[in-house]
C-alpha cells in the first residue's frame, strides 16, 4: 500500500531495484537529471494530479508537447494513442470493487507515457490499481525485470484489466445474492437492487469499451517505443478485454431475466389475488340474490310465514356456498401455487 506517498518511483533491472517515494516538486527537478539511465527501466506513478506546476515542469523537461501536458488534466473523451517523437501518450480508466454498498463505481482516469527509458503514470486520485505490478518488480516475479517498459505497460495494463475482472466478480456474487433474495421474498427493494447492478455493469462497459481500443491501437502501434516480441502480450490482453465486455453482457443478461422474473412473478400474485377475490364472488352472488329476495318488504310472501322458512333459507345458501367451494376446490383453482421456487 502507497497511500501516502504523493510519487513513488521504482527503478529496476534484472538484479537490482529501487523504491523511492517524494513530492511531485522534487521529480520535476530530479527525475530526468539524477534518475534516468540506460542501465534501469524507471517507472515514476503519480497519486495526484495536484500540483499542476510540477507535473506541467517534468514534462517540459522531458520534451512532452504542450497539448499532451494539457490532456493529463482533461477528462476522456475517446480513446486514442499518441505516438510522438520518443514517447507514446493515451488515457485509460481503472475501475476498482467498492468497499461499501455504493451504487456507483470507484474509477479513476490514468494517464501513461511510454518511452524507452521511463514510464510515467498520472492517477487522478490515490488507488491501489497496481499492486501485482509492485509485488512482480519487488519480488523478481515473472520476466517483468529482465524486460523494458513496453512490457512494464503491458503489466500496468493487465492489472487495469484483472481490476475489471474484480468489479465483475463484486457484481456477480451481489447477483447470487439478489437471485437467491428473489426466490425467497416479495420485497420491492429487489428491483432496486437489481437495478443498481445493472447500471455498475454499464458504467463498466463504458469504461473498458476505451480500454479494448487503446489496446487495440498498441497491437497494430509501428512506434519504435514498443518492441515487436511485446505485440503477442498486447494481443493477450486485448483478447482479455474482450473477455471482459462478452462477461459484462453475459451478467447484464441474467439481471434482465431477473428483472422479467420479479414482474412475471408479481403479476402471477396478483392474478391469483383476482382469481381468489373472483371465486368469492361467484359464491356469494347466489346467496346475495336469495338474501335480496326474502329481504324485500313485500306484505304477501308466502314464504314469510313458513314456521321453520329462516332455517331452511340459511341452510340451502349454506349448502349452494359450499357445492361451490367444492366445485372450485375439485377444479383447482384454491390451490396456491409456488412463483418463487423452481427446484
Amino acid at each position: 500500500m502507497y497511500q501516502n506517498s504523493e510519487c513513488q518511483l521504482y527503478k529496476y533491472n534484472p538484479s537490482f531495484y529501487l523504491i523511492k517515494k517524494e513530492t511531485a516538486a522534487y521529480f520535476a527537478k530530479e527525475f530526468l537529471s539524477s534518475e534516468l539511465d540506460e542501465d534501469h527501466v524507471a517507472w515514476l506513478n503519480f497519486h495526484s494530479l495536484s500540483d499542476k506546476v510540477s507535473i506541467e515542469m517534468l514534462c517540459q523537461h522531458l520534451s512532452i508537447d504542450k497539448i499532451s501536458i494539457e490532456n493529463i488534466f482533461l477528462e476522456l473523451r475517446r480513446p486514442k494513442v499518441e505516438e510522438n517523437t520518443g514517447y507514446i501518450f493515451f488515457k485509460v480508466i481503472s475501475a476498482l470493487p467498492n468497499i461499501d454498498d455504493s451504487t456507483i463505481l470507484h474509477n479513476d482516469q490514468i494517464t501513461f507515457f511510454l518511452s524507452e527509458q521511463y514510464l510515467i503514470s498520472f492517477q487522478e486520485s490515490n488507488g491501489n490499481h497496481f499492486d501485482d505490478v509492485r509485488d512482480r518488480i519487488e519480488k523478481n516475479r515473472g520476466k517483468i525485470r529482465s524486460k523494458k517498459s513496453d512490457f512494464l505497460l503491458f503489466r500496468a495494463l493487465e492489472g487495469i484489466v484483472d481490476n475489471y475482472y474484480d468489479v465483475l466478480d463484486s457484481v456477480s456474487q451481489k447477483v447470487v445474492h439478489i437471485e437467491e433474495e428473489l426466490h425467497i421474498t416479495e420485497d420491492k427493494s429487489i428491483l432496486f437492487k437489481i437495478e443498481t447492478e445493472k447500471r455498475k455493469l454499464i458504467e463498466l462497459k463504458k469504461i473498458a469499451t476505451p480500454m479494448l481500443d487503446v489496446v487495440n491501437q498498441l497491437v497494430n502501434s509501428d512506434s519504435p517505443v514498443i518492441n515487436k516480441s511485446t505485440l503477442t502480450y498486447f494481443n493477450n490482453l486485448y483478447n482479455s478485454c474482450s473477455q471482459v465486455i462478452t462477461e459484462i453482457e453475459s451478467q447484464k443478461q441474467i439481471l434482465d431475466g431477473m428483472a422479467n422474473f420479479y414482474y412475471a412473478s408479481q403479476g402471477q400474485r396478483m392474478n391469483e389475488i383476482m382469481k381468489v377475490l373472483t371465486i368469492v364472488s361467484s359464491i356469494f352472488i347466489p346467496l346475495t340474490f336469495i338474501a335480496g329476495v326474502y329481504g324485500m318488504n313485500f306484505k304477501h310472501m308466502p314464504e314469510l310465514e313458513y314456521k321453520n322458512g329462516y332455517y331452511t333459507i340459511i341452510a340451502i345458501m349454506f349448502l349452494i356456498g359450499a357445492c361451490l367451494f367444492a366445485f372450485f376446490v375439485s377444479k383447482g383453482w384454491l390451490k396456491k401455487k409456488d412463483y418463487t421456487n423452481h427446484e
